[in-house]
């Protein structure tokens, strides 16, 4: 028993192998070169343009506009949010939610959200011409191609939901 303490090895070591947890390392490059990757980007951009044209005129002046705004930068920086919770990879550690569900809902509400908020836009477009027309007949430009793209990434979380071209052992990864 004298000799117990010699015996005991106080060096530790890990069975896992390290981890790199740099940038390059969590980014998914797989969904960023996807069609529902780069509809999202392309919805982020599209949206940046929509309430920055707004921004840039006497939009005060017309209720309507107000409207436009609070679609457009609401959807807008959700969209950035869902991307970075995509490219991220986050949704893994939220396993129990039901992803494509929850992409498939988001997107079919930002499309009617967007045609509504487009309704308001090309209707309040002023006919006779101010300094800021162009901006505002090109926001409601814009605000249909964002439109049209939500629309795209809602077929695609719906084909996503139903588990098109997947059998059942597939994975559960969204988009």
């Amino acid at each position: 028993m004298a000799d117990f303490p010699g015996k005991v090895n106080t060096q530790t070591s890990s069975s896992e192998p390290q981890r790199s947890y740099g940038i390059p390392a969590m980014v998914d490059m797989d969904f960023i070169r996807s069609i529902p990757g780069i509809l999202l980007i392309a919805e982020i951009f599209v949206g940046l343009l929509v309430w920055s044209l707004i921004a840039s005129t006497n939009y005060t002046s017309n209720p309507a506009y107000g409207w436009v705004m609070f679609v457009s930068v609401t959807l807008w920086l959700l969209s950035i949010a869902l991307f970075v919770v995509l490219m991220l990879r986050f949704y893994q550690s939220l396993p129990s939610v039901p992803w494509p569900l929850v992409l498939m809902v988001f997107y079919v509400v930002a499309a009617v959200l967007y045609v509504t908020a487009f309704l308001a836009d090309a209707v309040s477009v002023p006919s006779y011409r101010l300094s800021w027309h162009a901006h505002l007949g090109a926001s409601a430009f814009f605000a249909i191609v964002v439109t049209l793209l939500y629309g795209a990434s809602s077929y695609f979380a719906y084909l996503d939901w139903r588990g098109e071209g997947q059998n059942a052992a597939a994975s559960t990864v969204p988009v």
